[in-house]
């Protein structure tokens, strides 16, 4: 299994390295998708834990952003990206493989009902997959996402 992945469940890992993109970047794609974005602190900046940074985010996990938001016509709040202050591994928030999304009925009654539940990682978060394999986990107060591709973008 490779590090960072969740419970158990082995993920293929990327086909080449990721392009990475600039916070400016990543808000300018999620804007056009109707994706919004908040920050406990108010702030971006990638090595402050209380800002919300899609600095050096892989384009497929933005892709993924938009494509989640594409499928399910859900309003999508982004509360966590690549800054400083997450669990670590290789397919982490800060690897641009993470992002955290606000927790709402339309994205939960999505995610529970439409993909598969796979278990439950080691910290008890509950687990479902994608049909393109990407991971969301229930962290209680917001869905953690690891996304191994874009979704089907």
């Amino acid at each position: 299994m490779p590090p960072g992945a969740a419970g158990g469940v082995a993920a293929a890992p990327p086909r080449r390295t990721p392009t990475k993109l600039t916070h400016a970047q990543a808000t300018s794609r999620f804007s056009s998708s109707g994706i919004t974005w908040s920050s406990s602190g108010g702030c971006s900046n990638r090595n402050v834990p209380t800002c919300t940074s899609f600095d050096q985010l892989n384009l497929e996990t933005a892709q993924g952003d938009q494509t989640l938001k594409s499928a399910t016509g859900c309003a999508l709040r982004t509360t966590g990206g690549t800054e400083t202050g997450h669990a670590g591994g290789t397919y982490s928030h800060w690897n641009g493989y993470k992002l955290d999304f606000a927790r709402s009925t339309c994205l939960n009654n999505h995610v529970t009902g439409v993909f598969t539940y796979i278990g439950t990682r080691g910290d008890g978060a509950r687990q479902y997959r994608s049909g393109s394999g990407n991971i969301y986990a229930d962290e209680g107060n917001h869905w953690d996402v690891t996304y191994y591709n874009c979704g089907g973008c």
